[in-house]
């Protein structure tokens, strides 16, 4: 079997951005430890009746991970080690923590290390100040150089950045900006996502009603926002960023080691509130309400639901879409072999003389300058 990924769900947030729909909040510092005492105790529990595992990354997210005290952080990770054998060097281990610029000190930086992380994604979205306040972000312009030199200095040489195309008040020319600024600081891995607007989240709400509140009507248009993204596929190109998957660049070597596991179907256990798992056969997920989860670790209930055993045919389907995310494409000869999925490939070959999918030999991949409209290919696809 091959190493696990472990996933932490920290779902703490300083304030909601306009945009959010994730089952994260705002609550009470006080919170924070008892949660981290319930994380520390399903890990202990979850493995107590498996076979010890090997571990090669571990990836806190959220929310804001970067939120809680360093030693409570610690704790998570040092129940994990207790559990679990650890990848033994920093070449075969990932030990990941989501962190937004303004939260962190040197203090934190050197404790995160010493605690054993050595990656830090920071929540970047903008390098453009009124982007940022828009989307209700704390953190400005200055704070992101700043954290990056802190986390360096602190031995965090692995520092992964995001962009977000398509906030509010977001330009051609404010987006080269922040790409600019992104390439000259140089981070070792880069996210680029495109804006996804929520029914459920406060901004998405605003823009179905027609309304003004949290610039809704500075959104700039999808054609706007995908032409954002495939400005930044070329400007990363030439930077020597190697993109690897539909949303990710990487220099040389500095790959997502964690993030591979879920576009390639490997198991990885979630702990924490919302948290999700999968073994290979079937994926579940944790009560998604903070207060609930602790509730139930303190009074020994199981804190699982949605309970889902993958299907063959969801099997496939996650072996196209998940497969074909990632630019090295998918190995169709082993696809049809394990799932006898003959009847895809006329449409493969539809989709390949229409420009959107390449083949080479058995291998499938999107095709470079269709990856914006992936969606609809993948709809056509596994229609």
């Amino acid at each position: 079997m091959k190493p696990l990924g472990i996933y932490i769900q920290v779902p703490f947030c300083q304030t909601r951005c306009t945009y959010c729909n994730f089952h994260t909040g705002v609550v009470a510092r006080d919170r924070y430890k008892p949660y981290a005492d319930a994380v520390v105790r399903e890990i202990r529990e979850t493995f107590a009746s498996k076979p010890r595992a090997a571990i090669d990354s571990v990836y806190f997210g959220g929310g804001t991970p970067s939120l809680l005290d360093p030693d409570d952080l610690k704790r998570i990770i040092d129940a994990l080690r207790e559990c679990a054998t650890f990848a033994s060097s920093d070449a075969d281990l990932e030990v990941t923590l989501e962190a937004d610029p303004e939260t962190i000190t040197p203090g934190k930086a050197e404790a995160w290390r010493a605690a054993g992380f050595n990656r830090v994604s920071l929540g970047v979205q903008s390098f453009i100040d009124r982007e940022l306040q828009a989307a209700g972000r704390m953190h400005r312009r200055e704070h992101i150089a700043a954290a990056n030199g802190v986390l360096h200095a602190a031995g965090l040489t692995n520092v992964s950045m995001d962009l977000i195309a398509g906030l509010a008040h977001q330009t051609a020319a404010s987006w080269s900006q922040s790409l600019d600024e992104l390439i000259a600081i140089a981070p070792e891995h880069v996210s680029i996502y495109m804006l996804e607007v929520d029914e459920g989240s406060r901004l998405g709400k605003e823009i179905l009603a027609l309304g003004s509140r949290y610039s809704a009507e500075a959104v700039p248009t999808p054609d706007e926002s995908s032409d954002f993204y495939e400005s930044a596929c070329a400007r990363l190109a030439a930077a020597g960023y190697d993109h690897y998957e539909i949303s990710n660049w990487a220099k040389p070597g500095f790959r997502s080691r964690h993030n591979l596991k879920y576009w390639q179907r490997v198991p990885y256990f979630g702990f924490g509130a919302g948290a999700h798992s999968f073994d290979g056969a079937e994926r579940w997920a944790n009560v998604h309400d903070s207060a609930d989860y602790v509730a139930r670790i303190e009074r020994g209930e199981t804190t699982r639901e949605q309970f889902e055993p993958v299907t063959q045919e969801q099997a496939l389907e996650e072996e196209i879409f998940l497969g074909l995310r990632q630019l090295d494409g998918i190995d169709f000869a082993r696809i049809e072999r394990d799932y006898r999925a003959a009847d895809l490939r006329k449409r493969i070959d539809a989709l390949a003389s229409q420009g959107l999918l390449q083949r080479d030999g058995a291998n499938v991949r999107l095709a470079p300058d269709r990856l914006a409209v992936s969606n609809e290919i993948f709809s056509e696809l596994l229609a």
